[in-house]
């Protein structure tokens, strides 16, 4: 039964009330009871939807109080509720180091930290570079992206609205920056909007330039490259760039500068790539010191780099070979000292995270430390080094190679190099030398990831130093294995005239880059060799 007076109204268990317009009840009074019932049951008023399914439950066969007059009274103040629920979430995140990681930090110094937010929320992330390198903050699955940013371009302001409850990755695109820690979590709550996008962007606000983000792209096609760059320069390190002879002289000190620059290299004919270096060469220069000699190393790293670089040294014992205090930041050097206590030939490297990255990209050298008294008389020496390049598109593709860590993380090159490029060694720096004379070769892999089999096709190896170690040699060797990041010390005597090549011996390395030339020029000997039969005894 209806309740025939407003005190039984009022008092009337909600889940009893039929709301009809029951005789004697006002339409004033009837709008104050369901206003003051529904503040109190907040089941009845949860959403609009909800409501039109209560009220076809309870007014079902009765006489209705009409549909839309009900939800025009309270779907707006429930659209309203909701409204006023949205709101501007604000976070402020500077890029850094972290347990030697590469990281966002928040302002009380959370590494990565979750980002939260509700659906209609407009979420505010201002961006900066607190190393100097270069980063960027994405959301793939949202495909919003802020713009790039590093030390010198200041803060950038990435500003958008979120309609689509979940978690989602935010990340740092630029190669290897994820895979070396840059990767947090946005949290979003609530149900999605219906018939939205994950996700829109709104213009930048204080201090942004009016910066504001940019989409991600649609992956590219296979074929997609960009032209090659008209201004690539050669990277090549001459492999006759090896400096003088230490001798018997008393230790000293010894000051080296090295700058570490980016820049656009020539990889292959028609096909350019971004090197990292060491003074603008792959490898980098050579260092020669004597053991017991005291080293004054400053590194510089170039002001338009958009990375921080450093220098790992295998020679040098402490400081994680130097790595530890010689992170630079771009338009800034540092210095360490260091005594070359053993001798031999060492590798030294980029270590700022992603080291495997700095490192393909074309960061290493080698330097020697020569015992006491100083080595044996050669003819001729030579600085080699092999390394391991990971591109976005397979070996031969003409254009511009972008980097690709995750053929890097599954070891898979797509270039083998000596010094650098592809024909480094075959074109414009052969190795040369004449018949009878002693050959030293100063080998090392820089790598990151690939053991070379060091060989040169028509010679045997007199001495073999392997591994770098000055203490003993090997003798009559054909082919020496040699680690990344290890060295060995290779001589013979040239015997005979002709072309020799310098390969790695897993020679399908060879169609991927990997071949160098010596030309030896002089008389033949009929005797070591000859085409045709043995004359008649």
């Amino acid at each position: 039964m209806c309740p025939t007076n407003e005190e039984n109204l009022l008092n009337k268990p909600a889940s009893e009330l039929c709301f009809k317009r029951c005789k004697g009840l006002s339409d004033q009074f009837f709008y104050c009871y369901r206003k003051k019932k529904m503040s109190t049951q907040k089941s009845l008023v949860t959403t609009p939807r909800l409501i039109a399914v209560l009220l076809s439950t309870v007014f079902a066969g009765t006489s209705l109080l009409p549909l839309s007059a009900f939800a025009a009274e309270h779907a707006a103040p429930v659209v309203a509720a909701a409204a006023k629920k949205a709101s501007v979430q604000k976070y402020v995140l500077k890029t850094g180091m972290a347990d030697g990681k590469m990281v966002y930090m928040d302002q009380k110094g959370k590494v990565n930290p979750v980002l939260r937010a509700a659906v209609g929320d407009t979420v505010e992330i201002v961006l900066s570079s607190g190393e100097g390198a270069e980063h960027d903050l994405a959301i793939p699955d949202l495909k919003i992206a802020s713009k790039k940013f590093n030390g010198s371009s200041g803060p950038t302001t990435l500003k958008f609205k979120v309609t689509q409850a979940g978690k989602f990755a935010y990340i740092c695109t630029i190669p290897g920056h994820r895979q070396i820690g840059m990767e947090g979590v946005l949290e979003v709550s609530g149900p999605a909007t219906a018939a939205a996008p994950a996700a829109s962007m709104h213009a930048g606000t204080s201090g942004t330039s009016g910066s504001s983000g940019r989409v991600i792209p649609a992956a590219h096609g296979s074929s997609d490259l960009r032209p090659a760059d008209p201004n690539a320069v050669s990277v090549v390190m001459n492999p006759a760039a090896v400096p003088q002879a230490i001798g018997n002289r008393a230790p000293q000190l010894v000051k080296y500068r090295i700058e570490t620059v980016e820049l656009v290299g020539k990889l292959d004919n028609g096909t350019t790539f971004t090197y990292w270096t060491f003074d603008k060469k792959v490898p980098g220069p050579m260092l020669r010191v004597r053991a017991g000699d005291s080293v004054e190393l400053t590194l510089a790293n170039a002001a338009n780099s958009k990375a921080i670089h450093s220098i790992d040294l295998h020679a040098v014992t402490g400081g994680h070979g130097g790595g530890e205090h010689t992170q630079v930041a771009p338009g800034t050097e540092k210095t360490v000292t260091f005594k070359a206590l053993k001798p031999g030939l060492y590798v030294y490297h980029c270590a700022t995270p992603s080291v495997p990255h700095h490192i393909s990209a074309g960061m290493y050298g080698m330097i020697l430390v020569e015992p006491e008294g100083g080595l044996s008389k050669v003819d001729r020496e030579y600085y080699v080094m092999q390394g391991d390049l990971y591109t976005s598109k397979a070996h031969g593709a003409k254009g511009h190679q972008e980097f690709d860590a995750d053929k890097m993380a599954a070891e898979l090159p797509d270039y083998y190099v000596f010094n650098g490029a592809v024909g480094a060694l075959s074109k414009d720096n052969k190795l040369t030398a004449k018949v009878g004379e002693t050959v030293r070769i100063y080998f090392g892999v820089g790598g990151p990831n690939k053991i070379s089999s060091f060989h040169v096709i028509g010679e045997i190896f007199d001495k073999v130093y392997s591994e770098g170690s000055l203490s003993a040699a090997n003798r009559d060797v054909q082919t020496t294995l040699v680690a990344p990041g290890g060295a060995t010390i290779v001589e013979f005597k040239v015997d005979y005239p002709g072309t020799y090549m310098l390969v790695d011996h897993a020679l399908s390395r060879a169609g991927k880059g990997l071949v160098g030339m010596m030309e030896v020029t002089g008389p033949a000997d009929a005797s070591i060799y000859k085409p045709g039969k043995a004359p008649a005894l």
